[in-house]
């Protein structure tokens, strides 16, 4: 069976970009070297390009994970557009795609399934999609936008003007084009490819399945770190509309914390969170499954799964009345009907059901992690 044919114009941006950021900006680095100036730039265009996907893409565009002023979404399009990975509403429609037909190695247009190479870059060199929903059927909301669709008609100028005419004119006000174009056009460009491509490659093949095992997506705070928060792809995978990838305040997600930040002066809103019960019910499935399949190693496994599985019960009642015991909290404080003492009585009681929880989490804590010998 011969192979699709190869997209000419794909391969030679990746080969061009690929041999100057490696051969000849370390070649320039040591004949003339860059200044503080354009090292500021570059660092400062990387952000600003790599979260235009993340940020804009993926989590605005892609899964409304969030609203966004206008003013807000077109930098993110220009953004976008200086990255050379498509027009919003190509993109888009890809991780769609890719979202309903995860690790399926041919719907998938980036299935982790058909290796790692594949994933990261090889599904873009070939024309391996053809499929129907290239004529967008899967957005029909963002062809609704006018942003988008400004960005998807004039993507081709917007790509050299934001690219060529932005770091020709930074370089020309700080007295070397060239030098400018090469740290933070091209040596940029193709360092935001390849950290933006990670996620489609290694976040489905290096980490932790903490929320579930359905698909191959992982959580890598070390990925996290090199595509602006998206390396918690396990948690991104099960709950998609969330606008965090990170969900704790101290994981690196400076996207979450760019559209956490821009909400707070008004240029974002409607910001989509996971219910925090699903979450805890998604990882206390996950521990039980990874719980019942080390215990029937051993054994004393019937006993085992039946302690285990006494104590799911357990830790799946506490959890569901602790949270309904906050709703409750919470509705009351923001009606404000309970006053006083009442108030008092209320906090005292979700207190109490609260450390009941927290008893029966750690009682479960310690069920799953325990050695099956001493039990």
């Amino acid at each position: 069976m011969s192979k699709p044919p190869i997209i000419k114009t794909n391969v030679a941006v990746f080969i061009i970009t690929g041999l100057i950021a490696l051969i000849a900006t370390p070649m320039w680095a040591v004949s003339y070297g860059f200044d503080a100036v354009e090292i500021a730039v570059t660092v400062a265009l990387f952000f600003f390009t790599g979260m235009s996907i993340t940020a804009g893409y993926h989590r605005l565009w892609a899964h409304k994970a969030f609203e966004a002023h206008p003013v807000v979404r077109l930098t993110l399009a220009i953004g976008g557009a200086m990255t050379l990975q498509n027009s919003i509403l190509h993109w888009c429609s890809d991780h769609r795609e890719h979202h309903k037909h995860v690790d399926h190695e041919e719907k998938d247009p980036y299935s982790a399934k058909k290796g790692l190479w594949y994933s990261h870059i090889g599904w873009m060199v070939r024309e391996y999609n053809s499929n129907p929903y290239k004529a967008y059927e899967n957005c029909k909301d963002l062809k609704k936008d006018k942003i988008v669709m400004w960005q998807h008609n004039y993507y081709l100028p917007i790509v050299l003007a934001a690219n060529f005419g932005l770091t020709g004119i930074l370089g020309w006000l700080n007295g070397d084009v060239l030098s400018m174009m090469l740290l933070a056009g091209v040596f940029r460009l193709a360092a935001v490819h390849h950290v933006t491509f990670f996620i489609n490659s290694l976040a489905h093949y290096w980490g932790s399945q903490p929320y579930t095992d359905k698909n191959t997506a992982r959580d890598n705070g070390v990925l996290a770190f090199f595509t602006f928060g998206e390396g918690y792809h396990n948690y991104h995978h099960i709950f998609e509309y969330d606008y965090r990838n990170g969900i704790q305040w101290w994981q690196y997600d400076p996207t979450k914390w760019l559209i956490y930040g821009l909400s707070r002066v008004g240029l974002t809103k409607n910001l989509r969170r996971c219910p925090e019960e699903r979450i805890e019910k998604a990882k206390l499935q996950m521990q039980l499954l990874r719980a019942q399949k080390e215990f029937t190693k051993y054994p004393n496994a019937e006993a085992l799964l039946e302690k285990l599985h006494a104590e799911y019960e357990a830790m799946s009642k506490k959890l569901v009345e602790y949270y309904a015991a906050r709703r409750e909290c919470f509705k009351q404080r923001s009606e404000e009907l309970k006053q006083g003492i009442e108030r008092l009585e209320m906090d005292y009681k979700l207190k109490e059901v609260k450390l009941a929880f927290k008893l029966q989490r750690e009682k479960w804590q310690a069920i799953v992690t325990m050695s099956p010998a001493m039990a």
